[in-house]
């Protein structure tokens, strides 16, 4: 009998033993291909040498200093480097253990900063419908997942919520895609001057959805007018990159791509690839600056923060990632994966959306393509869909709830960086089957 206390009491799972490039291994000798890198993670495959290699020298160096007495090379070296390719702008980096931990440090960093500043009646955080950022209680608050937040509504702190930038969804007939992101944008003006724009500390949001909507990109020109009201009203951008970052839509932060830099950024996942546990929040040198010249400490920490052997493998994923042209990789691979998707499902009767950037994309589900009506829930078509494609060989990431946490199902793929066109083939086809085998029994169609 096992004393592990899993994910689901009732789900036996294979126990895994190895990993190999794109693929893990159980006990058992069968091989999964990993299409959705766990929950976005494991960037460069499994089993990297260069990886591995440095986190072993680190640990014959030195595993563990706590922060409260110690810097370490590892961490100064990941700093220095995350700071280079960061968005201008952002100049310090708080190490901490993975992205609820990156998204909790962004909250009360927004907070203490207009302590700092003399504008303590700056306590609003407005985030979204329909995102997730992290599962610890602040980063739960902040998340608009409803299924995530209904058991611990009582526990969190006041969020507000506004639309999701969500065009397959919520663009109106008729109107284009540029128009659509300003008025997405514009709830958060509204959503501002209705708290009152001296209350209001920070607005957080996934420049990519991941999770919760699958693979959502904004609409043109929506975070363009969302930085723009930020600047006018003082408050502070946080972008949440944990799932969206580091790489995984082509370039290393995903807010490259819509030409702003946020005050705030959180990273995870990517960052560590899978081989230790590690992620992190920048921020603005003005944030930094006016911390040091007011109470000089950041109220806040963990015991695991800037973990050198996690820096090491952070600073070494960070290398592999920019020095062996992987981003290049995503973006030619990620073309490659959005053709063969929009080939296999373009007319599919149960295809809704195909969506994306680079090696994250989304497929959406739906009972009728003509009117968008989602499947009934309480078919539970994610969950089937999820372990048709694992007993096929395939590891992808479907969820359910992806219009309001309740109705709407999606797939989510994010490989590793390093996946050729003949993985690619075999991921949709063994997706196309476990699609077909789950929607085309009569029980639902």
């Amino acid at each position: 009998m096992s004393h592990v206390f899993p994910r689901h009491c009732h789900k036996p799972l294979p126990t895994v033993v190895g990993g190999e490039g794109c693929y893990l291994i159980d006990s058992t000798g069968k091989r999964y291909l990993d299409g959705s890198g766990g929950a976005a993670v494991s960037c460069l495959g499994h089993g990297d040498a260069g990886v591995i290699a440095a986190v072993k020298d680190q640990l014959d160096k030195v595993a563990f200093a706590h922060t409260g007495f110690f810097t370490s090379e590892p961490a100064e070296a990941l700093a220095d480097r995350l700071i280079a390719a960061a968005p201008a702008g952002l100049d310090r980096v708080y190490l901490v253990s993975g992205g609820s931990e990156a998204t909790e440090s962004a909250i009360k960093l927004a907070r203490q900063y207009f302590v700092e500043t003399g504008a303590p009646e700056r306590r609003h955080l407005i985030a979204r419908r329909q995102s997730y950022h992290g599962n610890t209680l602040g980063a739960l608050a902040a998340g608009g997942n409803q299924w995530r937040r209904a058991q611990f509504a009582p526990l969190l702190v006041e969020v507000s919520h506004i639309a999701p930038c969500y065009a397959y969804r919520l663009q109106e007939a008729g109107e284009s895609a540029e128009a659509y992101g300003l008025r997405a944008a514009q709830e958060l003006e509204d959503e501002i001057l209705r708290l009152g724009a001296e209350t209001v500390m920070a607005f957080i949001a996934e420049p990519v959805v991941g999770a919760t909507a699958g693979a959502v990109p904004p609409a043109p020109g929506y975070f363009r007018k969302i930085r723009e009201i930020c600047d006018r009203y003082g408050v502070l951008l946080i972008l949440d990159e944990v799932m969206c970052g580091m790489g995984r839509t082509g370039t290393l932060f995903a807010s490259e791509q819509d030409g702003i830099s946020p005050d705030i950024a959180c990273v995870a996942k990517g960052l560590g690839a899978g081989y230790q546990p590690i992620g992190a929040m920048l921020c603005s040198g003005e944030i930094y600056d006016t911390i040091a010249r007011g109470s000089g400490f950041f109220q806040h920490g963990h015991t695991y923060i800037g973990h050198p052997a996690a820096a090491a493998a952070g600073l070494a994923v960070l290398s592999a990632i920019e020095d062996r042209g992987l981003l290049h990789n995503v973006q030619a691979r990620g073309a490659l994966l959005d053709a063969a998707l929009r080939a296999a499902f373009g007319d599919h009767p149960h295809v809704g959306d195909i969506r994306g950037r680079g090696l994250f994309r989304g497929i959406e589900l739906v009972a009728d393509r003509a009117t968008k009506a989602p499947f009934d829930p309480a078919l539970g078509l994610a969950g089937k869909i999820k372990s048709a494609a694992f007993e096929a060989g395939l590891i992808c990431y479907p969820m359910s709830g992806t219009i309001d946490g309740q109705r709407g199902d999606h797939v989510l793929l994010a490989p590793p960086f390093i996946i050729d066109e003949s993985q690619i083939e075999a991921l949709v086809a063994m997706l196309h089957g476990a699609i077909d085998a789950v929607i085309g029994n009569t029980t639902y169609s």
